[in-house]
Parts: structure tokens; sequence; C-alpha cells
């Protein structure tokens, strides 16, 4: 369920992007008469206002999942933290430039900022930020620990490598191709990533007990 629930927001991207291609002048015609204040020039084209009516709806669902975790009482995970922020800040930068270049390299740089945040907290800082997340709810030797975070960094890296070749090379001058990928390609290798390292961890929970 809660995998389910973190995908919301990348279905309703995806879903208002359709949406707003579909109807490209009407998207027009309201980001250029309510957000022109926020987009750099005043305007965007028909061509370019879905991927902004999709940008949007992503930082706002961003923003009504943490609400309504809060709301019933619990722990906002860290990471839903960090995606708000990089998605605020992203995804306001996609806003106000609306230029599709950068908001392809935008996913790329996600991936590996989160790539690097795990590496630099683990050399530098000594901490491991996926036992920090993850600690209180299983138990994991020391080793585990260690190569869970590595498969991270190594997952991240791999998708902003993926991404930047499927947006500029695969797919490129085809928006509604990358889009597509990144609603349901990069979830499903997400979804996958997961599940295998669940299996995984599996085996060392049950010698932990």
């Amino acid at each position: 369920m809660k995998f389910l629930f973190d995908l919301i927001p990348v279905l309703l991207f995806f879903g208002s992007y359709k949406l707003a291609g579909w109807n490209a002048e009407a998207a027009q015609h309201f980001i250029n008469t309510h957000l022109s204040g926020m987009i750099s020039g005043g305007s965007v084209t028909a061509e370019q206002s879905p991927i902004v009516i999709a940008t949007l709806v992503g930082i706002l669902a961003t923003m009504a999942q943490i609400g309504w975790i809060k709301l019933r009482g619990r722990k906002v995970d860290g990471i839903l933290w960090v995606s708000l922020a990089m998605f605020v800040v992203f995804g306001g930068l996609t806003i106000y430039l609306h230029d599709e270049d950068f908001i392809k390299w935008k996913l790329s740089i996600v991936y590996w900022l989160f790539a690097a945040a795990l590496l630099v907290s683990d050399l530098v800082f000594k901490k491991n930020l996926m036992r920090k997340s993850m600690g209180e709810i299983i138990e994991l030797p020391d080793l585990i620990w260690t190569r869970l975070n590595l498969a991270w960094i190594a997952f991240f890296t791999f998708m902003g490598a993926l991404n930047w070749y499927l947006a500029f090379v695969l797919f490129k001058g085809n928006t509604d191709a990358w889009v597509s990928f990144k609603a349901f390609g990069a979830t499903a290798i997400m979804f996958v990533f997961i599940v295998a390292q669940t299996v995984y961890l599996s085996r060392h929970i049950k010698d932990q007990a």
C-alpha cells in the first residue's frame, strides 16, 4: 500500500500531462492567465503548457501527501521531505524556465543528488541514511546495512544515467515517450528493485530472529 501511496504524485503528473496535452490551448490560456508572474517571459506556448501543468500538479500532490500523513498523526519519512524539497526547487525552476531540456535533465539531477546524499552522508558524516530511515522497522547486520546503502547509491546513479540516455538519445525530440518512461518505466524498474531488495533482506532478517 505504501508503494502505491508513494506513486500518487507520479500518476497525477502523467495524467495531468496527458490531459493538458489533449487540451493544450486551454492549458496555455490557464497558465498565461493565472501563472504568468511565475514564468520567464510571462507566457508559454501551447506545446510547453502540458509539462508546466504536470509539474505544478506534481508539486501540489507531494504537498498534499505530506499534509495527509501529518493530519493522520503519522511521522513523515525523511525521504519524502527531501523529495518535496527537490520537487519544489526543481519543479519551480521547471515552471519558471519552461525549457524541455532542463525538465529532462532535472530527473537525472535528482537521481544523482539522492546518490550523492547517501554517499556523502556515509563517507563524510559516517551516517548510513538507509539505516536511519529503516532501522526502526527491521534489524540487520552492519554489513547488510552497508550493502543496502551501496545498492541504492548504484541504483540512483544508474537511473540518472538511464534517464539521460532515454531523454537525449533514444527519445530525443519525443517528450511524450519520455514522460511515459518517467511515469511507468522508471516506476516499474524501481518496483523490481524494491522486490529484489526485499527478497535479499528477508534472508538476513530471519537470521536475526
